[in-house]
């Protein structure tokens, strides 16, 4: 069985997928409201079907998203960081690392370079810590990776990673003992070359 750290959920998609199971399933409650609005009224019955629908559609699909909230998640193993969404499972090789160093996430993403919708996100966070994992290359281009990833997760465009989760300090010392091989490390016993530890015991 592959040696492995614990899961750590990515704070940017709980956060994001937190804001959108409250909009979606909101505007369902409302179409569905609007449903029995048009029922209670004698409204066409295909109006009110077709409203009722979408409602039902969207409280659904709000539940899915919340239940997906902490799906995202970063998992130290033996020789690489995996990192996982619902639409992408990226396995880092540690050989590609260059250095992981914790940085302010209200530094790393300034208000006047991102857009207001992601300012919006940031601000909440602005005072948490981030792991910023600079790499020799990516996995696969940037601009493919941004199809999967909230541009949170980059700073600029050289090859790194940006990954913010609650417990940053734990994850750290469990990606780094995991690179070093530290976890493999046991305490040996130490061996009694003592006179007395040679005579013969009754």
């Amino acid at each position: 069985m592959a040696v492995r750290g614990r899961r750590y959920p990515l704070v940017i998609y709980t956060v994001m997928l937190s804001r959108w199971w409250t909009i979606v399933t909101a505007i369902g409650v409302a179409m569905l409201g609007l449903a029995w609005l048009g029922y209670s009224r004698g409204a066409e019955s295909w109006r009110w079907l077709a409203t009722g629908s979408v409602g039902v559609f969207c409280v659904i699909l709000g539940v899915m998203i919340f239940l997906l909230r902490k799906s995202a998640y970063v998992q130290p193993f033996a020789d690489h960081l995996r990192l996982a969404t619902p639409f992408l499972r990226l396995n880092i090789s540690y050989k590609r690392f260059r250095s992981a160093k914790s940085a302010n996430v209200g530094m790393l993403f300034p208000k006047k370079s991102i857009s207001k919708h992601m300012a919006e996100i940031i601000e909440p966070l602005a005072t948490m810590t981030a792991i910023v994992i600079e790499l020799n290359a990516l996995p696969m281009s940037q601009s493919s990776l941004r199809f999967f990833l909230s541009p949170l997760f980059f700073k600029d465009k050289t090859p790194h990673l940006v990954i913010l989760v609650e417990d940053w300090m734990r994850f750290s010392s469990d990606m780094e003992s995991m690179r070093t091989g530290a976890h493999t490390s046991a305490p040996q016993k130490k061996q009694d070359s003592s006179i007395l530890s040679r005579l013969p015991r009754k």
